[in-house]
């Protein structure tokens, strides 16, 4: 115990004496300082001071370790006090540099201002402790685990701390090279902004998603290199002939030339921000049209990025897009003043904000669609009526929230010239139909489709307020309050009216009819559906007051016109009459058409589809009472026609007959083809689906050089094979359609062959 007490005592006074020695050095370190050290530094070189004035100690450190490590196990602290000394020296090294004085140890390079030795002043942070392996030569290792470093003349100044290295080495990672992509979204806005021109922009746009983004994110006032025009400018610029400029290279203007149409499945941002800058440089952006879906992603952003880009946007058109809001609506009116068309169908989150801002910053709005937006009320629509005094066109179909008050607002303002009206399935009155009567002095086409809160007084009210003075065309659909006053009174308000198209009217007969006939006098086509109280007799009426000009005249499934069972005495005699549809009428068969033929003989389209009563014989008369030829016929459904009948029809009408359509004829066969071929010379279109034609029939037809067929149609033709595929490969290159949907003895080899040779055409198989 004596002995270790004592062994103890002496590493406590070695240690003090040791400790006593280092402060004494180092206040001679500190006084000495600029004036001997300087003195000495002059007369020696670096390297040579350095390695003389550290080894000694190093040595003499190492031996005191050595001798005090036999005498006790605690050696290893009187070792540490003794480096220290070292850090200490190193400290004061590094205040009196800026006097001359320093010592390359540890990891410290020269300073610059030592004579003769060059170097930074910069600091530099991290990085490995010596670039290759040439400079780990200069490490001096003392003992097995000191190191120091000799500097060589040139060394970039670094901030470890220490020289020594342990068991472990430190590895240090490299530094990530710079780029743009590393400035924020704020800096790299201000550089994309200053680019010079369209061109530029397109051109940086296609670097990433990020870049497009910012990009189309820039208005056009925000540009910092937009050029003068001449109107601002007030001079007038002559083209420089000693420039030699590529036409394709010039920079064209965006006046909006170009149409863009974007299905469910493209419509994204993205997309929209690519059109925007890639059409900017190429005449501009014109005509958008989105034709979206439920899971449609265009959002405000996208239309943002057209608005900031397409200022000579003129038409724009969005279908079932149902992330859009007033903002990108509103984004559009700032950036497109010129537009003039605006169409909104199921855009649930647009309301009145967003048609009061298109109100206002776009005056030469011309056309105005609004379908399906529940969010939209009468607010906008008297916004609209004030502050767009070119609108000519107004649609609004299926918007709960708008009535009276909107719709009359917009049609009486002051510097309404409205021309199109149609308002479909709206909850409004009499009162709508009033003023559109009193103020439409403009109004040329007029269509009211399913108004069930408006009665006879309304119509009656409309007509008589003699305001449609222009009026050439009206729709009423599905609008029980029309009736034969309310029709009379429309045909004396509108004296000029041209067409009449009425659908699903219960309480119009034949009375109203004729008094209309008799009344409009310009009319020229009558379109009667789903009138069921309209007879025969109605019709010949009609014919015999009305206007002598009248060239169209459509039957749709009116199930009072039936056959009747003697002739008037007074037949009407339509010789202006050009085209004839009756179809689905099941009344109507021989004895009607036998009428018909008599009264019309300068029909040129005939369309008695789906008339299953319809023979040979009923037809007949009709097909010889023509005195100009028929040049379109749509026997379609006419189950009981035969090969006599269109043997007949175009030996009578070849030479004008263009159009033949035999669609579900089942007993129409090769004959009927035999005779075409012959007899047809200007035919262009001939659909014989469900028929009963083989490919005799099909080789007959395509071996008639005097054909120019463009479309036909072989459709669930059971007797068709693939021995007719060489023949309808040599039709011709007039021919753009061909059908041979179900056509099951057809083989899909077959089908790729006749694709391989007629690869201009549209096959649909």
């Amino acid at each position: 115990m004596r002995s270790a007490d004592s062994a103890d005592r002496v590493l406590v006074f070695l240690s003090s004496i040791s400790s006593l020695l280092l402060l004494l050095l180092l206040l001679v370190f500190v006084l000495v300082g600029s004036g001997f050290f300087g003195f000495l530094l002059r007369l020696c070189s670096w390297r040579r001071l350095s390695t003389a004035a550290v080894i000694p100690f190093l040595l003499f450190s190492r031996s005191v370790g050595l001798y005090v490590c036999f005498l006790s196990k605690r050696w290893i602290f009187l070792r540490i006090s003794c480096w220290n000394f070292f850090v200490a020296l190193r400290s004061v090294m590094i205040c009196f540099r800026g006097s001359g004085v320093s010592m390359t140890m540890m990891f410290i390079s020269p300073s610059s201002h030592l004579p003769g030795v060059a170097g930074s002043d910069d600091i530099c942070h991290g990085g490995s402790l010596f670039s290759n392996l040439v400079d780990s030569s200069l490490l001096l290792s003392l003992s097995r685990n000191v190191d120091v470093y000799c500097s060589s003349r040139k060394r970039p100044r670094v901030t470890a701390p220490l020289a020594f290295r342990a068991e472990k080495k430190v590895a240090y990672k490299k530094q990530q090279p710079r780029s743009i992509d590393s400035l924020p979204d704020e800096c790299l806005f201000e550089i994309l902004r200053r680019l010079p021109g369209d061109k530029e922009r397109s051109n940086s746009a296609r670097v990433s998603k990020r870049w497009l983004m910012l990009l189309s994110s820039i208005r056009s006032s925000e540009l910092g290199a937009r050029k003068k025009s001449r109107v601002e400018s007030g001079k007038k610029f002559l083209p420089d002939l000693n420039k030699n400029v590529l036409l394709d290279e010039q920079e064209s203007e965006n006046n909006g030339y170009l149409t863009r149409r974007l299905d469910a499945e493209e419509a994204t941002d993205i997309r929209l921000a690519s059109i925007a800058l890639g059409t900017c440089s190429r005449g501009g952006l014109g005509k958008l049209f989105i034709q979206g879906s439920n899971s449609t992603r265009v959002t405000d952003v996208g239309l943002s990025a057209i608005a900031h880009a397409c200022p000579a946007l003129r038409v724009l058109s969005m279908w079932k897009v149902p992330l859009i809001t007033d903002a990108g609506l509103s984004e559009i009116a700032d950036g497109c003043p010129l537009l003039e068309k605006l169409d909104l169908c199921q855009c649930p989150l647009i309301t009145d904000k967003g048609l009061v801002a298109v109100a206002k910053k776009c005056p030469n709005l011309t056309s105005l669609t609004i379908e399906s937006c529940a969010n939209i009320c009468n607010e906008g629509l008297q916004v609209i009526g004030r502050s767009c005094p070119k609108l000519k066109s107004l649609t609004i179909k299926d918007c709960l929230h708008v009535g009276d008050q909107g719709i009359v607002s917009l049609v009486s303002s002051a510097s309404s010239c409205l021309e199109r009206i149609k308002l479909q399935a709206l909850n409004i009155s009499d009162i709508v139909l009033a003023v559109i009567g009193h103020y439409g002095k403009n109004l040329i086409d007029l269509s009211l489709n399913g108004l069930q809160n408006v009665g006879e007084k309304g119509f009656w009210v409309m007509g008589n307020a003699l305001g449609l003075q222009k009026l050439r065309s009206i729709t009423i659909n599905c609008c029980n309050g029309l009736t034969d006053k309310g029709l009379q009174a429309i045909a004396k308000g509108s004296p000029f009216l041209k067409q009449l198209f009425v659908r699903k009217s219960c309480y119009l007969s034949d009375a109203g009819l004729r008094s209309f006939a008799e009344t409009a006098r310009a009319l020229e086509n009558l379109h009667l559906e789903d009138c069921n109280r309209i007879t025969l007799m109605g019709v010949l009426g009609a014919l015999l007051t009305c206007n002598p000009e009248l060239k169209s005249l459509v039957l749709v499934r009116c199930l009072g016109i039936r056959d009747i069972a003697f002739a008037p005495t007074q037949l009407p005699s339509c010789m202006s009459l050009r085209s004839l549809t009756i179809r689905d009428c099941p009344g109507v068969t021989g004895a009607s058409l036998q009428v018909v033929g008599k009264i019309c003989p300068q029909l040129q389209k005939l369309d008695l589809s789906g008339q299953v009563g319809v023979t040979d014989a009923s037809l007949i008369p009709l097909i010889q009472s023509s005195e100009v030829g028929f040049v379109e016929v749509n026997l379609s459904g006419c189950v009981n026609l035969t090969d006599a009948l269109v043997t007949m029809l175009v030996k009578a009408h070849g030479s004008t007959l263009k159009m033949l359509n035999l669609d579900g004829c089942k007993r129409i066969t090769d004959q009927s083809l035999v005779a075409i071929a012959d007899s047809c010379s200007v035919f262009d279109d001939l659909d014989l689906s469900c028929s009963s034609i083989s490919d005799y029939g099909v080789a007959v037809l395509a071996s008639a050089r005097q054909l120019n067929l463009c479309t036909l149609s072989l459709a669930s033709c059971s007797k068709v094979t693939d021995k007719s595929l060489p023949f309808l490969g040599n039709m011709g290159k007039s021919m753009v359609g061909l059908n041979l949907q179900h056509c099951s003895l057809i083989s899909i080899h077959g089908i790729g062959l006749l694709e391989e040779k007629l690869w201009w055409c549209d096959i649909i198989s």
